[in-house]
């Protein structure tokens, strides 16, 4: 089978990408470093052609208002139009448990926007909402920083490696359209502030995690649930004990 993974050199698409060439798959890993573009368009008809399923794990290179929703609208009303003329038979997309409830912030309001392009299409689809991975607590602390201190909300979170991401990934690829949406999480949930500090103590950094109500999660103020999942998710096996010591091998 033909699959098209748009964001295939990415964190998530790599692996991915792998999985399946793994299981005798014909894997397309399209980016614009491929010549793929879905802002502008380019390679896009001619990767399309033939597929029978298509990946979206793009992710827009700017997080400001203007600029993450026009990436993901022009990027989706692109992508889905290509999907349409090709004869796609399932449009997969990566999406964030919370979305609808972090409307506040920019990035969410553009993946919201994204989601809905994918349901009012003709073509039959699965939106996968994950829990934050684990590899992005690092750009999190680093949201929060202010001097030697970071100040982050003390809602719960429930990460989850983007190993364990890219197997749920996978594992919709092969499987029939949901036209629906499912979620994915971490095995565990923790206090992001609490979890931020044992990344810091165990990569050394000195910085002070500071419990904050108030502190904006890029640009939302979270709630104790905002960023877990209670709609029966899918978990990963990998804990943060186990996927730290990774760190070191890369």
């Amino acid at each position: 089978m033909k699959i098209v993974i748009i964001g295939g050199t990415g964190l998530i698409g790599t692996k991915t990408v792998e999985r399946l060439r793994s299981r005798g798959h014909d894997v397309i890993a399209a980016s614009p470093n491929t010549g793929i573009n879905t802002i502008t368009g380019e390679g896009l008809a001619e990767a399309l052609t033939g597929a029978e399923v298509v990946i979206d794990l793009a992710n827009s290179p700017s997080f400001e208002d203007k600029a993450v929703m026009d990436f993901f609208d022009t990027s989706g009303r692109n992508l889905l139009a290509a999907e349409k003329t090709a004869g796609v038979r399932h449009h997969i997309a990566l999406s964030v448990v919370g979305t609808e409830k972090l409307q506040e912030s920019g990035y969410f309001r553009a993946k919201l926007a994204q989601e809905k392009l994918i349901k009012a299409s003709d073509i039959p689809y699965t939106i996968v909402h994950s829990t934050q991975f684990m590899e992005f607590l690092g750009g999190i602390a680093q949201s929060g920083t202010v001097g030697d201190t970071v100040h982050l909300s003390p809602a719960h979170v429930q990460p989850i490696a983007s190993d364990d991401v890219a197997e749920a990934m996978t594992d919709v690829a092969l499987s029939a359209p949901m036209n629906g949406m499912i979620e994915i999480a971490g095995p565990e949930r923790s206090k992001l502030s609490d979890l931020v500090a044992r990344y810091l103590a165990a990569t050394g950094d000195e910085r002070k995690v500071v419990p904050d109500t108030e502190a904006r999660y890029f640009g939302a103020r979270l709630e104790d649930g905002s960023l877990v999942s209670d709609n029966n998710p899918r978990l990963g096996r990998t804990t943060f004990e186990q996927w730290f010591p990774t760190l070191a091998r890369k």
